[in-house]
């Protein structure tokens, strides 16, 4: 059957440990998923969960020639695997964000003339200037954070331009280190991609652009323009950085190309088959997971919390504690993200110490008590937290009055429903800041990671949050993201390269499905608590300081 009639959609996820692969239909269903495990598949490289730590401390890399092998040992799956592959009408995905790849002088020829009897590895190795790419876990560039802050006017003024702060997993950062450190090879360099740009450059054969959304998470984009800052590539990477980035970064749903031949030839991909600009993986699970007016919160190892806002006269605010991100799929809508290092780690050692480590024994313990916890208030950071900035230790409050002093201790019982109610005001005490006035209001929460999964911890938050929450049963949110932004690109051509994501999808989200909602007497309760919740981690934050 041809390609035209019964057209498939493409979505790859580059994260850490893996390369995925997401087939959808044109009714965004899932039809096939194949993966490579680094680690396992992979092991030649000797990488631990996907990366390699050092040689100098806080660098973690992951080998480039590993991501082109990972590449073609999916697709011998896929093909393997009886997927009519010729009716793949367009590719896009996810990369793990930050990470970066430093292509050779030789890069743009080997590119071109990809042979298909040969593997990529063996023909691509001779095109990257650096052989292992810098990822996100890299911690090693607090020199180059602490000078890019300085240069542009500190910490709020280059949140203002980009949309973070300095942090030492941008690729802004890296490039500077790697230009310090290595000026040889940043010499030999003739482009620079992110781990998102790269997979597209080698299934169009040449090196195509950054998409606006992954360049926000790089403190060298204007997050307002979604133009390169001029002001931060001369600070990161001297006069030549902006030939090395290449043009200014794209929009999803762009047509960069077409599958190369080599694709064609070795794997039975229709040579009309679109390459569409890949983004980052939270960037992609915003799209797979939620629609304007929804919020994503991921309750993995650290907490994220992701707000789509749409376009409008007045930009929304920066702050040094949170990020503000370039929509994937709008040139004009943002998403603010905001990031806790203590999440499950935190809610695990409260299960451990007061709940006899388990979970049942913590949800007992949990709804035991009331909303607001009889005036107990429990802040827990077991590792330094980013908001509120380098605050560690466990924190002790009881509210008199509405007004909260600090206690040596609060009663042994009260400590599981402490940290779920101090995590989520957090987030819900941040929300009025982010949104610009003129949004309209949240209407669903899509909860995702592990913790999700608990029916107490669903219902805290959709009483502190005061919306509907909403789990979904896409496990892999990046593949699918990048599955529907491949569709997206696919469906504008049609259309004439007329139409938003929002039009192509009716404004509905596949596969979610309501498990909580916000009961009215308890949410009143967790309204009055939260600038009183502000007033314990101001205090905190006020003694770390």
């Amino acid at each position: 059957m041809s390609a035209a009639a019964r057209p498939l959609f493409l979505g790859l996820d580059l994260s850490t440990q893996q390369l995925k692969a997401i087939i959808i239909d044109e009714d965004s269903t899932v039809v096939h998923e194949s993966a490579v495990h680094f680690d396992n598949d992979l092991s030649s490289y000797g990488v631990t969960n996907g990366a390699i730590h050092g040689p100098g401390e806080g660098e973690v890399t992951s080998p480039v020639a590993m991501w082109l092998d990972a590449i073609d040992l999916l697709f011998q799956r896929i093909k393997a695997a009886g997927v009519e592959v010729a009716a793949i009408s367009a590719i896009s995905g996810a990369g793990q964000q930050h990470g970066s790849v430093y292509w050779s002088r030789s890069a743009e020829s080997l590119l071109s003339s990809l042979d298909p009897s040969k593997s990529l590895v063996s023909q691509l190795s001779p095109a990257f200037s650096l052989p292992n790419a810098p990822i996100w876990q890299d911690s090693s560039t607090t020199k180059e954070c602490q000078e890019l802050e300085n240069a542009v006017g500190g910490a709020q003024a280059l949140a203002d331009l980009s949309g973070s702060r300095a942090y030492e997993r941008f690729t802004g950062n890296q490039i500077a280190k790697i230009r310090r450190l290595n000026p040889d090879a940043y010499e030999a360099t003739s482009a620079i991609s992110l781990v998102s740009s790269f997979i597209p450059s080698v299934f169009i054969g040449r090196i195509v652009p950054v998409d606006i959304s992954d360049a926000s998470g790089m403190n060298l984009m204007d997050v307002i323009t979604n133009r390169w800052s001029d002001l931060l590539l001369e600070a990161c990477g001297g006069p030549e950085l902006r030939s090395k980035l290449g043009p200014e970064p794209v929009v999803g749903g762009t047509v960069l190309g077409k599958v190369c031949n080599y694709f064609v030839e070795k794997y039975g991909l229709n040579p009309e088959c679109i390459v569409a600009p890949f983004t980052g993986d939270n960037p992609a699970s915003v799209i797979a997971l939620s629609a304007p007016g929804d919020a994503v919160l991921s309750l993995g190892t650290s907490t994220t919390f992701l707000l789509s806002i749409p376009g409008a006269d007045t930009p929304p605010k920066r702050f040094t504690t949170s990020h503000l991100l370039s929509h994937p799929a709008d040139f004009d809508g943002k998403i603010a993200m905001l990031c806790y290092k203590n999440g499950a780690l935190a809610r695990e050692q409260v299960r451990n110490h007061y709940a006899e480590r388990d979970w049942d024994r913590f949800n007992e313990l949990v709804e035991s008590t009331p909303a607001g916890n009889n005036g107990n208030i429990g802040l827990y950071f077991p590792l330094p937290e980013i908001i509120p900035p380098g605050v560690v230790g466990q924190h002790a409050f009881h509210v008199e009055g509405g007004v909260p002093k600090p206690v040596d201790e609060l009663p042994v019982n009260v400590h599981p429903r402490a940290i779920l109610e101090s995590q989520f005001l957090s987030i819900r005490s941040r929300i009025a800041d982010i949104l610009p006035g003129n949004s309209h209001p949240l209407k669903r929460l899509v909860a995702t990671g592990g913790s999700s999964a608990n029916q107490t911890i669903r219902q805290i938050a959709a009483d502190i949050f005061g919306m509907k929450v909403f789990v979904s049963t896409t496990k892999e949110a990046g593949g699918m993201g990048g599955a529907l932004l491949a569709k997206y690109a696919w469906w504008k051509s049609v259309y004439g390269g007329q139409g938003s994501f929002e039009d192509m999808t009716g404004g509905e989200v596949t596969g979610l499905r309501c498990v909580a909602e916000p009961r009215k007497e308890v949410v009143e309760v967790y309204e009055k608590l939260v600038d009183v919740y502000r007033a314990c981690e101001d205090q905190v934050f006020a003694k770390a300081s």
